[in-house]
């Protein structure tokens, strides 16, 4: 199952977006029509920008998520120490907005040797790599989310 939400504003920040993504997950889990069809210790969380960056959010404040994929995240905050979800960071080499170099690779060497990371940089990739059709973003993430949230160890997940 797959929930997809707008923010409250353009203008919210990340750790407000993070909060927004908890809040879905919270509602299709706990209030949804479809409640009786999810598995609440199954759940995972993305975003792109500072949707990207409120995923980070979201994985800080809840280890219980099984997985996290922030597409070329920003956010000012650099440090993620705290994050244990398995986390696939996703950025694009010729981003202006959240270049690599201050947002995506940060963020990727911020999180703890222990905890499962990946980082992705998408050759000659925009800020805007999530808006059109992108392969090797699409067959990386379906892979993640199979090999942390299904439990599927014939996903080809490869750690960073």
């Amino acid at each position: 199952m797959v929930i997809g939400i707008e923010t409250n504003t353009l203008y919210d920040q990340p750790d407000s977006r993070g909060r927004q993504l908890l809040a879905a997950l919270d509602y299709l889990v706990q209030r949804s029509t479809v409640r009786s069809r999810i598995d609440a210790s199954r759940l995972a969380v993305a975003g792109h920008s500072m949707g990207g960056g409120g995923t980070l959010e979201a994985a800080a404040a809840r280890p219980s998520l099984q997985a996290a994929v922030p597409l070329a995240p920003w956010n000012l905050d650099k440090t993620w120490s705290g994050v244990t979800v398995p986390t696939l960071i996703v950025g694009g080499e010729s981003d202006t907005v959240a270049p690599v170099a201050t947002h995506s690779e940060p963020f990727y060497n911020s999180i703890p040797a222990s905890s499962e990371k990946a980082y992705l940089e998408l050759n000659a990739a925009s800020h805007f790599f999530p808006q059109t059709v992108n392969t090797p973003m699409a067959r990386q993430t379906v892979a993640w989310l199979k090999r942390f949230v299904d439990n599927d160890t014939r996903a080809p997940a490869r750690r960073a």
